[in-house]
């Protein structure tokens, strides 16, 4: 059997096993994502599979210091619920689910963890977690979506991207798109592969656009069906296999790189900055 050192999957570990783990400073990586339409040519399980890849992948590549949890497959998709197949998670329980998968965490000795997210309408979401987390317990959570594991390199971009800037890379376009190609390419219906621009980038506001690299100004989440016939959001036709392979490759790499960063950063003590020390707890804290 290999050893804790080398082990990445955290639900291989036996329980003593996790005490070593602790004792290494081994960093939990949660996958969250969510099942939801991605057009006529993807299936529902894009974002939970992409933010699976990476987070494995990353965790992988930094074994000594790194263990993937199972993911948190389903998201909050209230807004796409127009679309069939898609499973909302209302978002006040995605919270709390994923704060609970933290503090259990947190519980057993791990002190430092992150959250790969690989949906959209989750990122808020698991910044809250995060955050919660930090404020809760003694624990410190980073958290991204698998996607800004390309941004690191200002420059990468140009090694892939050809998609319209906004607009030709949010949901089901150039990106995730090329990512299934590589991840699953036998569950792409690639005779069905169509690009639509979502209606709020065609109006051609300088305030309200949409791009997963990029946001506009001014803020508006509408229903999906409110601004794309065919559930895509992006120029899908532009997307490659070898892109794919090529933004996984980074964002993994991107991502061990963070963790070996992470596991040798020191968390700071808090400092109390109050003349007299106060005498009634913080709501939800661990004074």
């Amino acid at each position: 059997m290999p050893s804790v050192r080398e082990i990445y999957k955290f639900d291989e570990l036996t329980w003593p096993e996790v005490n070593e783990a602790v004792e290494m400073g081994k960093i939990p990586i949660l996958p969250t994502g969510a099942v939801e339409q991605h057009g006529h040519h993807l299936p529902l399980k894009v974002d939970h599979l992409c933010a699976n890849a990476v987070a494995t992948e990353g965790a992988r590549l930094a074994a000594e210091h790194s263990l993937v949890l199972p993911p948190v497959s389903f998201g909050y998709v209230h807004h796409v619920m127009d679309f069939p197949g898609s499973m909302n998670i209302h978002f006040e329980h995605f919270i709390q689910y994923v704060l609970d998968i933290l503090k259990s965490l947190a519980y057993h000795g791990f002190k430092k963890m992150v959250i790969v997210n690989g949906h959209g309408s989750n990122g808020p979401l698991v910044e809250l977690a995060a955050r919660r987390l930090i404020v809760e317990t003694d624990a410190s959570c980073t958290f991204c979506s698998w996607w800004q594991l390309l941004t690191v390199d200002p420059d990468f971009k140009e090694k892939w991207r050809e998609s319209v800037f906004p607009g030709g890379c949010s949901h089901a376009g150039e990106l995730e798109t090329s990512m299934l190609l590589h991840l699953s390419p036998e569950s792409v219906r690639k005779d069905k592969i169509k690009s639509e621009i979502a209606k709020t980038n065609k109006m051609g506001s300088k305030y309200i656009w949409g791009d997963l690299f990029g946001k506009s100004s001014m803020g508006l989440i509408e229903w999906t069906s409110q601004y794309s016939d065919s559930g895509v959001m992006g120029e899908a036709e532009k997307a490659t296999a070898e892109k794919g392979k090529l933004v996984f490759e980074e964002a993994s790499k991107n991502l061990a790189e963070f963790i070996h960063e992470y596991h040798a950063r020191e968390i700071a003590d808090r400092t109390p900055h109050q003349a007299q020390t106060p005498t009634i707890p913080l709501s939800f804290s661990t004074d």
